[in-house]
This record gives structure tokens, sequence and C-alpha cells, in this order.
């Protein structure tokens, strides 16, 4: 959403029914007039002309002189001519015809279009003071220029109710556009924040997705790159040990293949949590299993007591630290013991501490892409944790995270 396609929202539109003095310009010149601005602009100078012509009707009635009727016609005519230039001067075309009215009658049509002009395109308090010279204006026009056949006590009733009647119809004008254009920037707003919103919602959801996708999927391929990289350093290793390497390796691609097509199927089905069911803190024993038959040294401590009792939540939180943890020590520590420990309760929280020993000698290089820790990072944040990971005195290297599960 942007505000060239509501173009009504420019500075220049914005400022234009209101406010034409401050209205936006390109390049040092105003706005063209559109057809509306024309059309508009006509029908106030035939009303203003239709006015004056009854006003010149009156005059000649009553018997004023060739001279006056001449000098009231000239004005009457400069004075509609005036209303072309309304949009850009209203206080000062509104305070000059009120003050020619007073002596010419005539301009009394084009005096009341640039007060009802003045209330449109102005804010109240510059409107009351025009308006009350409006109304001192009418009231010595009934006794500069008198019509006989009327009363006087009429002619300045008449006169203050048809200006208060003007300038209470622009003002109206003016509440009604003030509060169409409020409208529709509140409109472009809300859909501009609603665009906002959908975009971190998408933005959250593709966090979350590449986040799971690392946590299920990086397990199984580190094991895959892990022995087919010892087949490649070790192309005369005995057969039996080449077929345990294959064996993991088939298992492991197996593995993670499924789990592809879990994450996949909860992408193309929202709500439906896949045929496999999430890993929690009960399945820990048969993640601790699977790293032991790819022929790692781990050794699990769980000091929780009923692990199904922890909620499901900060169990799977709990499992995909304890397996981000194994994988790395398998990529950097190969070959070394790897201690995995599980320690808490209901309101004292649950602690996961995966810890590995230093590495015995060179270590493979094995790709990844050095997100793990700062997504097990986000995980604990989200769950109400904490998560801190970094080397050991001996060498080795330890994560620990805390999470908190309520009594």
């Amino acid at each position: 959403m942007t505000r060239t396609e509501y173009p009504w929202l420019l500075p220049s539109a914005m400022a234009g029914p209101l406010d034409p003095e401050r209205a936006g310009t390109r390049g040092g010149r105003r706005p063209r007039r559109t057809v509306r601005d024309w059309v508009v602009d006509l029908i106030v100078f035939l009303f203003a002309v239709f006015i004056g012509m009854l006003a010149l009707d009156a005059s000649e009635r009553v018997g004023n002189g060739e001279l006056v009727v001449m000098a009231d016609l000239l004005v009457g005519i400069a004075s509609c001519c005036t209303l072309w230039l309304r949009r850009r001067r209203p206080p000062a075309l509104a305070i000059g015809l009120s003050l020619v009215q007073i002596v010419s009658p005539a301009a009394s049509g084009a005096a009341l279009v640039a007060l009802f002009s003045l209330a449109i395109h102005r804010p109240f308090k510059p409107v009351v003071y025009v308006g009350a010279l409006a109304l001192a204006a009418a009231t010595a026009q009934a006794y500069l220029r008198p019509d006989p056949t009327t009363p006087r006590v009429v002619s300045i009733v008449l006169g203050a109710l048809l200006t208060l009647l003007v300038i209470a119809w622009g003002m109206l004008v003016r509440s009604r556009r003030q509060l169409v254009l409020a409208l529709r920037e509140r409109a472009v707003r809300a859909e501009t924040e609603a665009a906002l919103r959908a975009e971190q919602a998408q933005r959250l959801a593709r966090e979350a997705i590449a986040r799971e996708m690392h946590d299920v999927l990086a397990h199984r391929l580190t094991l895959l790159s892990v022995h087919a990289g010892a087949l490649e350093f070790r192309p005369d290793a005995p057969p039996p040990e080449v077929a345990r390497a294959a064996g993991v390796i088939r298992d492991s691609a197996h593995e993670a293949l499924q789990d592809l097509r879990m994450i996949i199927g909860v992408l193309r089905a929202p709500g439906d949590d896949g045929e496999r069911p999430q890993p929690t803190l009960v399945t820990l024993d048969a993640l601790v299993a699977e790293s032991r038959e790819a022929g790692m040294e781990v050794t699990l401590d769980s000091g929780v007591d009923d692990p199904a009792a922890v909620p499901a939540t900060t169990g799977r939180t709990a499992y995909r630290i304890a397996q981000e943890g194994l994988t790395n020590a398998r990529k950097h520590a190969p070959g070394t013991g790897t201690t995995v420990l599980v320690s808490g309760g209901p309101g004292d929280g649950i602690t996961v501490e995966v810890r590995n020993e230093a590495p015995r000698g060179p270590v493979p290089k094995v790709p990844g892409s050095g997100q793990g820790l700062i997504g097990l990072t986000e995980r604990a944040t989200l769950a109400g944790g904490r998560f801190e990971h970094g080397p050991t005195d001996d060498g080795g290297f330890t994560v620990r995270a805390w999470l908190p599960w309520s009594a």
C-alpha cells in the first residue's frame, strides 16, 4: 500500500480543499485546476450575478439615478469577477466584498459567496471575525442604502440570517470534508498496518519454520556427513565398520526424509501436526540410543522423576536443546565422551546440560550454518528461560539451558 494509490492523501491534496494557500506545489507552480473547480466557480459566479441583478433591479425601482445604477452595475461586475480568485485569498476577498456591499447592494451576492468560501477553507476563529464584520456590514447597508419597500428592521434581520446561514453551511461543508479525509487516511493507515502485521507474521513463520527444519534435519544430516567423511578418510576400514557406517547413513537418510515430509505436511495443512508425534522429554532416551548406535559415547543422567509430566512445549524445547548439543558434539569433538544432564521439577524448572570432552586429534571439517546456538537461544528465550554456552577448563564445550516449569 502506497500513498500514490490514494492521491487525495498527498500533502497537496490534503491542503487543497481546506487551505488552498498552503496547498502543495511542484516546481513553484500551483496545482492545475480541475474540471470540477471550473464548474463550481462558474456556478458561484452565476449565483453572484443573479443576486446582483436582483439588487440592481431593486435600485432602479426605488428611483436611484442613472449614475448610481451604473456605479452599482460596475461594482457588481467587478465583485463577481473577483470570485475567480476566491481560493487564493479567502479572508482578504471576504473582508473586501463585505465592505463593498455597504455602499453597493449589487456586491451582496459576491460577498455571500466569498464568506461561504472562507468558511470552507479556514478554521473557526478567522471565520468568526470576518463573519462579525459581514454582520456589521449588512446592518450598515440597511442605513446607507436602504430599500424603501422593506422596513429597516426586517432588512437587518434578513441580512443577519442570510449571513449566518451561509457561514453555517460553509462550516458544515468544511467539517464533512475533514471527516472524509480523516476516514480515508484512517483506512489507508489501517491497511498499511494490516500489511505490516501480515509481513511480520510471515517473517516470524519463516523463522519458526527455518528453526524447526534446522533442529529436525541437522541431527540426521550430521550423522550422514560424519560417517560419509569417515568412509572417505578411511577407505581401508574393515568391512564390518564400513557396513555399520553405511547402515547409519541409510537409516539417517531415511529418518531425515521422513522428518522433511512431516515438515512439508505441516506447511501444506496448517493446524495438522503431521503423522509423526512431536518429540518431548520422554523421547530423550531414544535420541541418546540413536546417538550411541551412531558410534557416540553418550551418558544420560536424568533427574526428572516423571518426564511425561513435563509440559509438552517445555519438553520439546529441552529435547531440541539436547539434540543440538549432541549434534555439535558429534561435529566438533567426534569420538569423545558426551554427557547429557537433565534435572528439575515442578516450580524449579528444567535444566538441560550437554557437555563434551576435548576433541582427540584433528577435527574433520563438517559443513554447517552456524545458526544452531543462535536458534537455541531464541527457543529458550521464547519459552521464558535462559541459555548459555561456552568452552570448559579442560578444552571441552558445554551448552546449558534452564526452562520454566510451573508447579
